[in-house]
C-alpha cells in the first residue's frame, strides 16, 4: 500500500536537505506548499475522495515553468533579475488543480539549448545512475529527480528530445506529445513551432496520467493494445549508424523480444525524408532561428552574451544572420516533409530505433573539449530531433539488462499521443517480462 503523500513527501525532503550543500538536480524547493498539498491529499484519501490519478503525487516541474510571484530563470542567470510571474503555467494550474504535490523546480540546460545537459551557472545534475556521467538534456534534473525517486513524475519540456535524452539516459520513461496538445503558456520558450512539455516517470501509466491531465483531458486508465501483430517499422539507414555496442545489443535484443511476443518487424525506409530534412536545416534549423528570435534582445547586449554559456550564445548568434526567406522556405519544406512522413506512417503502427546511440559518457571530458562536446550533443539529438522537425509524437522507454541505461523510442502519427501510450503500455510489460 503506498504510504500518504506527507510521508513521502518529508522522506524527499529529508533526502534533499541532506545534500543542501551540493544540490543540482534542484534549483528550488516549495516545501511549506508541498506539505500543505499532502496534506490536503491525505485528507481526501481519509474522507473517501480523489482528485484523480495524480492526487498525491509528488512532481517535479522543470526550471522554465512559471509559478507566480518569482522569475523564471530557465536555467540563465541573466535572467534573475526578470520580472516575476504574475501566475502559474497553464500547465502547473491543472497539475496543482488534479492533486499533484509541485516539490520544486529542477536543474536544465540554459534557455534549454543542448541535449549534454551541463549548466556552468548552477551545476549540472550528476546522472542517477553514475554520478560522473552526464545526466542528458536539456531536461536534466527532471530525468535525475525521476529516477532517483526524488518526485514520481517530472514535468519537461522537449523541442529537439530533452525530454526523451535525459529519459533514457537515467533509465526512465520520458514521453513526447505531439506539439501544441498541451499549452505552452508560462513555459518560457526555446521554439514556438517546435516545443512540447511531457512528464518523465518510471511507469507508462504515470506518464499517461500526467499528459491527460496537462492537455486538459479527461484520463482513462489505458488498455495496453495487443503486441501480436503490431507492426514495427525499423528505420536503418544513417539513424542506425555508429552505435555504442552496448546499445546496438539493446536495441536488436529488445526487438528480438518484442518479435517473440508476436510483433510484426520490418524495415521501413524514411532515410530520404530524414536526408531532405538535414540539407533544408544546414544552413540553420527552426530550434536555432526561433530561438535567435526570441533572444535577439540580450544578443545585442555584449556584457549579457559573456555571462551566458558559450555552447548557447555562440550557435544563437550565428543563428541570427538566418534571412527571412530562409526561415519561411524552411518552414514550408517542413510542411511539406512532414506530411509525406505522415504517409509513410500509414503502412506500420510504430517506429523504433535507439533513443540514442550512446550510453552517458563521463561529464568531464567533454567540459575539457569542445569539439567533444558539440559532436556529443549532435548525437545525442540525432534519432528524438525525427519526432520534433516531422510533428509526431514519440516515447522512450528503458530497455532492461545494460551496464548503464539506454532507451527504446517508439515514434508514432501526429496525434496518435494516446495510441502510442497504449502500444508503450504492452511494450514495458514485454521488455519488463
Amino acid at each position: 500500500m503506498l504510504k500518504p503523500a506527507r510521508d513521502r513527501l518529508e522522506e524527499i525532503l529529508a533526502r534533499l536537505d541532506s545534500r543542501a550543500d551540493d544540490e543540482r538536480v534542484f534549483t528550488k524547493l516549495y516545501a511549506e506548499s508541498a506539505r500543505a498539498a499532502a496534506d490536503a491529499a491525505d485528507a481526501r484519501v481519509k474522507a473517501g475522495g480523489s482528485l484523480g490519478p495524480l492526487d498525491g503525487k509528488i512532481v517535479s516541474i522543470k526550471d522554465l515553468f512559471d509559478v507566480a510571484g518569482e522569475p523564471t530563470l530557465a536555467g540563465s542567470i541573466i535572467r534573475r533579475d526578470a520580472a516575476p510571474a504574475a501566475e502559474d503555467a497553464v500547465i502547473v494550474q491543472r497539475l496543482r488543480r488534479a492533486g499533484a504535490v509541485i516539490v520544486g523546480k529542477t536543474a536544465m540546460t540554459e534557455f534549454a539549448f543542448s541535449a549534454v545537459g551541463t549548466n556552468p551557472h548552477y551545476g549540472t545534475p550528476p546522472n542517477a545512475v553514475d554520478a560522473q556521467r552526464i545526466p542528458g538534456g536539456s531536461s536534466s534534473g527532471a530525468g535525475v529527480s525521476a529516477a532517483e525517486g526524488t518526485s514520481d513524475i517530472a514535468i519537461g519540456s522537449d523541442t529537439g528530445g530533452s525530454v526523451r535524452i535525459p529519459a533514457a539516459l537515467n533509465g526512465v520513461l520520458g514521453f513526447k506529445p505531439t506539439a501544441r496538445r498541451v499549452p505552452l503558456a508560462g513555459c518560457f520558450p526555446l521554439s514556438a513551432t517546435l516545443d512540447s512539455i511531457g512528464p518523465l516517470a518510471r511507469t507508462v501509466a504515470d506518464c499517461a496520467a500526467a499528459d491527460a491531465v496537462m492537455a486538459g483531458e479527461d484520463f482513462a486508465p489505458l488498455a495496453p493494445r495487443p503486441i501480436a501483430g503490431l507492426r514495427i517499422g525499423i528505420p536503418q539507414g544513417r539513424l542506425l549508424q555508429e552505435l555504442e555496442p552496448a546499445v546496438a545489443e539493446a536495441f536488436e535484443r529488445s526487438l528480438k523480444t518484442l518479435e517473440a511476443a508476436g510483433a510484426r518487424l520490418a524495415d521501413h525506409v524514411i532515410d530520404d525524408l530524414v536526408g531532405e530534412m538535414n540539407a533544408a536545416t544546414k544552413a540553420g534549423s527552426l530550434a536555432g532561428i526561433e530561438a535567435a528570435e526570441i533572444h535577439s534582445g540580450w544578443l545585442a547586449d555584449a556584457q549579457k552574451v559573456a555571462a551566458v554559456d558559450p555552447h548557447v550564445s555562440g550557435p544563437l548568434t550565428r543563428r541570427l544572420a538566418a534571412t527571412a526567406a530562409h526561415y519561411i522556405g524552411l518552414m514550408r519544406t517542413r510542411t511539406a516533409l512532414a506530411a509525406r512522413m505522415d504517409e509513410r506512417l500509414q503502412a506500420v503502427d510504430v517506429l523504433a530505433l535507439p533513443t540514442v546511440p550512446m550510453l552517458a559518457p563521463p561529464i568531464a571530458p567533454l567540459l575539457a573539449d569542445d569539439a567533444l562536446w558539440n559532436r556529443t550533443d549532435g548525437m545525442l539529438l540525432r534519432n528524438p530531433q525525427v519526432a520534433n522537425q516531422f510533428d509526431l509524437t514519440s516515447i522512450s522507454l528503458p530497455i532492461p539488462g545494460t551496464p548503464l541505461p539506454s532507451g527504446l523510442m517508439l515514434f508514432g502519427r501526429n496525434g496518435w499521443d494516446r495510441r502510442l501510450l497504449e502500444i508503450a503500455a504492452a511494450v514495458e510489460v514485454v521488455l519488463a517480462s
